[in-house]
């Protein structure tokens, strides 16, 4: 780090009356991890000098390995608002390092900076906005977690039928001191579901958003007596929380996915990268779709996109082209859900959309019909394709598809697939309530 930059956070902490500092990083299954020190300590992990134990993190390294570094990045320290003034609380993200000072390849944040990189060697800068939703639930006496929604409102609904109203007022002004520019606050079709959305930005700098923006927002309910979940399928019957992403190519100030001379104003480049995001989409389901909860949620009838297939205007295709152009047009991927890390799952769409660029692949014919009334028969004559059917299916894709493993890096593709195939497996022998209702008593 800069002495310039050193010198900057040292003298922020020391003005705002900071006392504890939290160095932030995720897991490879974007668990949020941290390491509480004081001010005293800043300096010397500002350096870079601050070691942990890296074998007890999933994914990282065996224990005979275990000495690892955090490296803070100074353009995300931040104050928790939340916290007392007196003996302030703030946080610094992190990228993971061996001892040797080579960044560890199992570090998601370093492997999105990996991919950003092959991007700006293609001159491309990458921007992502993200549409995060997320439920209210009550909680028990014991303060454990409840399926029961705190409210029976709908999409755009006010108070007094949104009673959820005052919690999200409060995150969206958390937020805000932590430097989010907010653009709109909802609540969304499900009962107990909310959406706020940010402004889009640099992927990097995003991706270090939705990690935040999962911690404060469940930070912000339990202290209104609420758990918020990003579980993508909590309740059967109503929708799920998805997590959107709308991305686009800059080259300087130039948005590449616009071309005023087109009559649809999209570029080759949109076309590209739109046809290598629907050519590798069951491989980026893994990634995007991570849990098995995930595949709950990516089912017809519930707004979830299950069609390999892209339209300038129904929802019920997995890539959405919105109709605003210049400097907003961008496409969004409608698969993924807050479940996933956003690290691997941003560099994973971007090393698809570039690898739509470099082979010049072109989409399918545009499918402006919803697709969830078209029979079986007219979907196959369309060429529409489906997304797998569940975490397994997901893998298997995953493992046969080399541009998307190579977006993760060996380490990383090695361990998540590990832990992800262990996942399934412990779903899969389990005995589950909906087989003891329909079997117990039948057979």
């Amino acid at each position: 780090m800069e002495t310039t930059e050193k010198n900057e956070i040292l003298t922020r902490a020391k003005e705002l009356g900071v006392k504890f500092i939290r160095l932030q990083f995720t897991d490879i299954l974007g668990v949020l991890k941290n390491v509480a020190i004081t001010t005293e300590e800043l300096e010397k992990a500002l350096d870079g000098e601050l070691m942990f134990d890296g074998s007890s993190i999933l994914g990282f390294v065996p224990i005979e390995e275990s000495d690892m570094s955090l490296r803070p990045d100074p353009k995300t320290f931040a104050v928790f608002p939340w916290r007392p003034r007196d003996g302030a609380v703030a946080r610094l993200i992190c990228d993971v390092y061996n001892p040797d000072g080579t960044p560890f390849a199992g570090c998601p944040r370093n492997t999105l900076k990996r991919t950003l990189a092959e991007a700006t060697k293609l001159g491309f800068t990458m921007q992502v906005g993200p549409e995060c939703e997320f439920f209210f639930f009550y909680v028990d006496e014991q303060g454990r977690p409840t399926l029961k929604t705190h409210d029976e409102a709908g999409y755009f609904d006010l108070s007094p039928v949104d009673f959820g109203e005052n919690a999200r007022r409060a995150i969206v002004l958390a937020l805000e001191e932590m430097g989010f520019e907010i653009e709109a606050s909802h609540h969304e079709v499900a009962p107990g579901q909310h959406e706020i959305d940010f402004k889009y930005s640099d992927a990097l700098d995003v991706a270090d958003k939705i990690v935040t923006f999962k911690f404060v927002v469940r930070t912000i309910a339990q202290r209104h007596g609420l758990h918020a979940t990003f579980m993508p399928k909590p309740v059967f019957g109503i929708n799920g929380s998805g997590m959107h992403m709308h991305q686009s190519l800059f080259r300087g100030n130039q948005n590449v996915f616009y071309d005023s001379d087109a009559p649809d104003g999209l570029s080759d480049f949109a076309r590209y990268y739109t046809g290598g995001l629907l050519k590798h989409a069951p491989a980026l389901t893994a990634i995007a779709s991570p849990t098995v909860n995930s595949y709950k949620r990516l089912v017809p009838g519930y707004e979830a996109p299950v069609y390999i297939a892209w339209s300038e205007k129904n929802r019920s295709a997995l890539v959405r082209i919105p109709a605003k152009r210049g400097l907003s047009t961008r496409v969004e991927y409608r698969s993924p859900d807050p479940s996933c890390n956003p690290y691997l799952a941003i560099a994973a769409c971007l090393q698809a959309g570039l690898d739509g660029i470099k082979q010049n692949i072109l989409p399918p014919e545009i499918v402006n019909r919803n697709i969830y009334h078209m029979s079986n028969e007219e979907r196959k004559e369309l060429g529409i394709g489906t997304l797998p059917g569940n975490l397994a299916e997901a893998l298997e894709e995953l493992k046969a598809d080399t541009v998307i493993v190579k977006s993760l890096g060996e380490h990383v593709f090695n361990h998540f697939l590990e832990a992800k195939t262990k996942e399934w497996d412990n779903y899969r022998i389990q005995v589950h309530q909906w087989e003891i209702s329909e079997y117990l008593s039948k057979f």
